[in-house]
């Protein structure tokens, strides 16, 4: 099924490239504005702007609670009836040390407040949390695809695997910018994503 959209693609490879093309740009104009400083940190509320940020040129539902129940595979995310708990939980969640924002982080994803662009989103809003609290971020360039993947889907049951991964791969380069639109380009190749290098959009 292909989601309705403002660009009225009504082709998926089309929508695909054109999403990654658009939403990368906006990743890029985020970092390089300093409109990033204006996200709510550690909030939903900011997550939420992250995202309407990146797609709100390409989607209505930008930045909007989604209005359908979603999985991936054979997991189905937060059911509609508990996702506004859910999400008002996870903002008085415990932040103060690395593995408390992972477990944010893992709540968030079970959560999945969005019809699409949540993985890319929710992976800024945890690097601007550790960036916030630890001055740390994450360097996405040494966290494998499959491994991501498969301890993602693993830490609804148990977040270990997916602490000791991006534990791993902390920088204290906060303020890199090359870091930042490197992993831009990694949490996209993670959902499928490689045409466009945000660099050079």
């Amino acid at each position: 099924m292909i989601l309705e959209n403002k660009l009225n693609i009504t082709n998926q490879v089309e929508l695909a490239k054109a999403e990654e093309k658009i939403s990368k740009r906006k990743a890029k104009q985020l970092f390089d504005s300093g409109d990033i400083a204006k996200v709510e940190v550690c909030t939903f509320a900011g997550l939420a702007f992250i995202h309407a940020y990146l797609f709100e040129d390409i989607y209505d539902f930008a930045g909007k609670i989604r209005e359908v129940n979603i999985a991936k595979g054979k997991f189905r995310f937060a059911p509609l009836m508990y996702l506004q708990a859910s999400l008002e939980h996870i903002d008085t969640m415990l932040q103060g040390s690395v593995d408390q924002i992972i477990e944010k982080y893992v709540e968030m994803n079970i959560a999945h407040p969005f019809r699409e662009g949540n993985g890319r989103a929710t992976r800024i809003w945890l690097d601007m949390i550790l960036k916030k609290e630890k001055k740390q971020v994450v360097d996405w360039n040494l966290v494998d695809k499959d491994e991501y993947l498969s301890a993602m889907e693993r830490s609804v049951v148990k977040d270990v695997e997916i602490k000791i991964l991006l534990q791993k791969a902390l920088t204290d380069q906060i303020h890199d910018r090359a870091l930042f639109m490197k992993g831009i380009d990694v949490s996209y190749y993670y959902e499928g994503y490689s045409e466009f290098k945000t660099e050079e959009l």
